[in-house]
Order: structure tokens, then C-alpha cells, then sequence
């Protein structure tokens, strides 16, 4: 049972990490009243910055190559996500249909440059990817230190801090409170001096932080490079965690770790003898049917905030 665990937990963390990144984003649009389908590309902006950056940059900065690199992928999807921003909050475009342009976009634009650039349809692998490691002390700590602390990408457990992080922006700081303000009820917080539309501008763009590092993080420990089918998915897996976790930080982290875990069965299924036996395609297929599942049999019961995919014009009711 000890080994089973020692190769589930570790594993299924590595999946989890980008999934708590860019579900943390979309809590944050979310929260703020502004539906972020383009979570999905704005991942797959963050994987093709982040790979290219490794790439481009890994004989200059050595072995810091890929914590520079999320963090210039946090930046450009940052940026890229301000399109998100000006269609729904600025011109009250649907934000539905602005976001699946988002994640068009990202795409043609990550599949285009990569052409241009490699002259082929995929990125070299990266030679300064992320690797596991043991956590000091923590993993000499009997029984519970192999399981969580050997063998870890260290981006795991920096995608659970920062679910703390932001669980105490939200709730426990007066920016926090606004965000929430703007996101249940625009006009009462117009009423009482908050900046709707920047707020919301703010919310949007720290998605776009937060989902790039989790494409970046996603094409730097589990894929090594960039092509169309690097992000497949990922992004509406986040999103299913955000609806799952009721927009709530810490709620959508344990979504988040929940679907990493499916989608771990296909790499650790062999070693586990309740699921020997089982075909892989339906291993593989498994994250995307228990989200099914999950939706299906929660999002009746979970509560949006009210003004979510509203756009608030100013004077109006």
C-alpha cells in the first residue's frame, strides 16, 4: 500500500500543479464577474512562451531557465489576456464568444510562430526543463516523507501556496472584498467608490497571469515542448475546477487536485491492482469523464456570483 501511495501522490501533484495555477485565474475573473472561457489559451500562450523562452534563453541562465521562463509566460498572457478585458468590460462584448476567440487565437498564433521558427510543427525539447527533487528534512520524515516530499516537482507545492495565497486576497484584504463587491452586485459597489471596470480589468489580467504560468508549468515538467496538441484540454479542465470548487480558491484547488489524479491513472494504472487489468484509452479517457461527472452531478447545487457574464455599464440597471 506504501508503494502504491509513493507513486500515486507525487504523480498525481505533477498533474495538479497547472491545474491549480489556472483555475486560481479563473476564480479570480470569475469572482469579478467576468466569465473567462479562455483559460485554455491563455495556457497555451503560456506554454509557447515558456518553451521558446527555455529554448531561446537555456545557455545564458543555466539552470534558472525555467523559473525565468513561467515568469516571462506570466507576463505575456498577462498582456494577452488584456483583449479578454477590453471586449467584455470595455465594448460589453459577449464574454463567451471573446474568450473561445482567445483560445483560437492563442493557438494560431503559438501553431504559426512555431512554423515560422522551427520550420516544422512542434518546438525542440527543452533541455532545461523542470526536475523532481526531495524537499530537505520534510522527506526524511517517516512514511509520510516519501510519499509527499520525495520525488516532487517543487511547482507543486509553490500551485498549493499560492491557492493560499489567494484564498487570503480574497477574503481577508479590502482588495479582495472590492473584487467580490464588483462581482455580485456592480452598481452597489459603483455606489460606494470602486472602480468597476478597473477592478474587473485587474481581475481579468491576473487570469492571464495565473494561466500562464500553468501552461508554462504544464510544457515544462509534463510536455518538454510546444505544438498544437500541447495544451489539449487543460484550460476546460481548469475551468470545470472552478466551477466544482463554487469560485472559491481552496475549493478550486481540491477540484484541481482531484482531476490531476484522474489524469494520473493513465501513467500509475499499471501499478495499481484495482486497475491492472483496465484498457488504457479508458485510462485516458477517464479525467475527461469524471469532469463530465462532476459537472454534471454538482453544478445544479454550486452558486455563480450573481453578476458573473453581466456586463455593467455605468448608469444603467
Amino acid at each position: 500500500m506504501l508503494d502504491i501511495l509513493q507513486s500515486v501522490i507525487p504523480t498525481a501533484l505533477f498533474y495538479s500543479a497547472p491545474l491549480i495555477f489556472t483555475a486560481l485565474g479563473g476564480v479570480f475573473s470569475e469572482r469579478s464577474g467576468v466569465v473567462n472561457i479562455g483559460l485554455e489559451g491563455l495556457m497555451v500562450m503560456g506554454a509557447f512562451v515558456g518553451i521558446v523562452f527555455n529554448l531561446t534563453f537555456s545557455d545564458v541562465l543555466g539552470v534558472w531557465t525555467p523559473w525565468v521562463s513561467i515568469i516571462v509566460a506570466m507576463v505575456v498572457s498577462a498582456i494577452f489576456s488584456i483583449i479578454h478585458a477590453v471586449a467584455s468590460v470595455s465594448f460589453h462584448a459577449s464574454q463567451v464568444v471573446s474568450g473561445v476567440a482567445i483560445n483560437m487565437l492563442a493557438l494560431g498564433i503559438g501553431v504559426y510562430l512555431t512554423k515560422q521558427w522551427y520550420g516544422k510543427g512542434q518546438t525542440d525539447m527543452v533541455n532545461q526543463p523542470f526536475y523532481t527533487t526531495n524537499i530537505p528534512i520534510l522527506s526524511d520524515i517517516p512514511i509520510i516523507g516519501s510519499i509527499f516530499f520525495e520525488g516532487i516537482y517543487i511547482t507543486s507545492y509553490i500551485a498549493i501556496a499560492f491557492a493560499f495565497i489567494a484564498w487570503f486576497l480574497l477574503y481577508r484584504t479590502p482588495f479582495g472584498l472590492r473584487l467580490r463587491a464588483v462581482g455580485e452586485h456592480p452598481m452597489a459597489a459603483d455606489t460606494n467608490g470602486i472602480n468597476v471596470p478597473r477592478m474587473r480589468y485587474i481581475a481579468v489580467i491576473l487570469s492571464g497571469a495565473l494561466g500562464g504560468i500553468g501552461g508554462s508549468v504544464f510544457a515544462l515538467t509534463i510536455a518538454s515542448n510546444f505544438s498544437h496538441s500541447t495544451i489539449v484540454g487543460q484550460g476546460f479542465m481548469a475551468l470545470a475546477a472552478v466551477i466544482f470548487g463554487k469560485w472559491h480558491p481552496l475549493g478550486a484547488m481540491g477540484a484541481a487536485l482531484f482531476f490531476g489524479f484522474a489524469q494520473s491513472l493513465s501513467v500509475i494504472g499499471s501499478s495499481i491492482p484495482l486497475l491492472e487489468n483496465v484498457p488504457q484509452i479508458f485510462l485516458l479517457i477517464a479525467p475527461y469523464v469524471l469532469t463530465i461527472l462532476a459537472l454534471a452531478g454538482f453544478i445544479g447545487r454550486a452558486e455563480a456570483p450573481k453578476a458573473n457574464g453581466v456586463p455593467y455599464i455605468k448608469g444603467s440597471r
